[in-house]
């Protein structure tokens, strides 16, 4: 029965994107139609299924998913404030004259609004609404608008302190557990701060070559050069403001100075007492705002728990053991190993949202090859890289095909995959040199074993001796 398992992964990786129902009931229906399978072929006791209440329960007692919502509230908040419009406008204002601007505008509201707004789908949306028709105005092709929000889109995955570095540094800290306990490693177990300070050094990197390829595109500058409007003071005031608040947020994550949920707390406290002191909170958009938030964090809960559900059902049918004997005696030195794991995952990108693959994949792919490449903190930032490289990939890429629902316009997709292959290009490039490069993402720390040695038995249990308080002195 443990094929029977990776049948079941199969299923729920073509059945999300054919029928367009939500994940977690794809989710749920998968785990229900292994569980009952299981229980009849005897693979399963029933008794066993008993404890997915306490799973649920354990995984909700997270203190890290109290960010989750706050998150959530934040991008609701922005969309709400004029922070788009203002940014967009001080950008253009300071490169007059330049048929660039307007795509190095796009892309620094990506990278500002991208890690608030939780999600690539939700960065699409917002991006789309305070962009596109800017874009459009100054004279920019409809391959270049897609490209450039496409692009900007997936910032978020890479730029922390954003919802998707800490629910992967959750879930990476739960496979690394479980594969150092197999393994009988004594590394230190990685943590939300270990993937923010990682993922620093490729993400500015990528943008970087991302700001330099729109400035030097001229595929995908606007015919002519527009002069920008004058933004006020006011809303240049607000622009510098709100950027140097994400700075010093990201700052105070990366650095350890506090946790992500406190910087979460701050950031939807400051935001929220702007947009009451604007007057942009009746009654009316309170409500639509508390909706919006209550909606999109119950969605993404009913995600998790869908997952935990199906990973649950997923282990006791032994599929996760078949995995990890596959991945285990694989004849490939670590980093081509890696490679093949993240080429598998940036497959599974192609049909699913990064949530998806966080919740899904991630516990079932990730403890066995932690038994095999121990530098956490390296794999999670190249599973990032990789799916921010599967959903720019024309022209299935989740992203490109978002921007296209959304937008509503017919784009060729010739034309978009010139305009993309640029900023493909730059992250692909930006992935081989940490794939090369391992201490890219350990930058300014010391230096560490590659590959610690494995402890024996004999070691695990002298230690475990050691660490026992000695009995006092007759």
């Amino acid at each position: 029965m443990s094929i029977f398992g990776l049948v079941l992964l199969l299923l729920v990786a073509v059945l999300v994107p054919l029928t367009g129902l939500p994940s977690f009931l794809i989710l749920l229906f998968a785990a229900a139609v292994g569980a009952v399978a299981g229980v009849l072929s005897d693979t399963i006791p029933a008794a066993l299924l008993a404890a997915l209440p306490i799973r649920v329960v354990n995984l909700l007692e997270n203190d890290l998913l109290q960010a989750l919502p706050l998150y959530v509230l934040m991008g609701a908040l922005m969309n709400r404030l004029p922070i788009a419009d203002a940014i967009f406008q001080t950008s253009l204002r300071m490169m007059p004259g330049r048929a660039a601007a307007p795509a190095v505008a796009a892309m620094g509201m990506g990278a500002l609004l991208g890690p608030m707004n939780g999600s690539v789908g939700a960065s699409i949306v917002a991006l789309s609404r305070s962009v596109a028709s800017r874009l459009r105005s100054s004279g920019m092709s409809p391959p270049g608008i897609h490209a450039l929000i496409a692009v900007a889109s997936t910032f978020g995955i890479v730029v922390p302190p954003s919802l998707v570095l800490i629910l992967l540094g959750d879930a990476m800290m739960g496979a690394h557990t479980i594969a150092l306990n197999v393994s009988h490693r004594s590394d230190q177990v990685i943590n939300t701060q270990d993937l923010f300070r990682g993922a620093l050094l490729p993400a500015a990197l990528f943008l970087l070559g991302c700001v330099v390829v729109a400035f030097l595109d001229r595929g995908s500058a606007p015919s002519t050069v527009a002069r920008p409007s004058s933004p006020g003071r006011g809303a240049a005031l607000i622009a510098m403001v709100y950027v140097a608040f994400v700075i010093g947020l990201l700052v105070g994550v990366a650095s350890g100075r506090f946790y992500a949920v406190e910087g979460a707390a701050a950031g939807a406290f400051v935001l929220f007492v702007t947009c009451a002191a604007s007057g942009r909170l009746s009654n009316g958009a309170l409500r639509e705002l508390l909706r919006e938030t209550m909606t999109t964090t119950g969605v993404l809960f009913m995600l998790l728990v869908a997952a935990t559900t199906f990973t649950l059902v997923f282990r006791l049918l032994g599929s996760d053991r078949l995995l990890d004997e596959w991945i285990s005696n694989a004849p490939f030195d670590p980093q081509l190993l890696t490679a093949i794991v993240l080429l598998a995952i940036a497959l599974a990108g192609l049909a699913l949202d990064a949530f998806e693959i966080i919740f899904v994949l991630v516990p079932i792919l990730m403890p066995p090859l932690l038994t095999r490449v121990p530098d956490a903190t390296w794999v999670a930032v190249m599973l990032l890289l990789a799916l921010q490289a599967s959903f720019l990939l024309p022209p299935v890429g989740y992203a490109l095909l978002m921007v296209r629902g959304v937008l509503r316009e017919h784009v060729d997709p010739v034309a978009l995959a010139r305009r993309v292959a640029p900023f493909l290009f730059v992250q692909l490039l930006v992935l081989v040199l940490v794939l090369g490069f391992p201490r890219l993402v350990h930058f300014g720390k010391p230096e560490v074993s590659a590959m610690p040695v494995p402890m024996t038995d004999e070691e695990v249990r002298r230690k475990m001796q050691d660490m026992l308080p000695r009995a006092a002195p007759n």
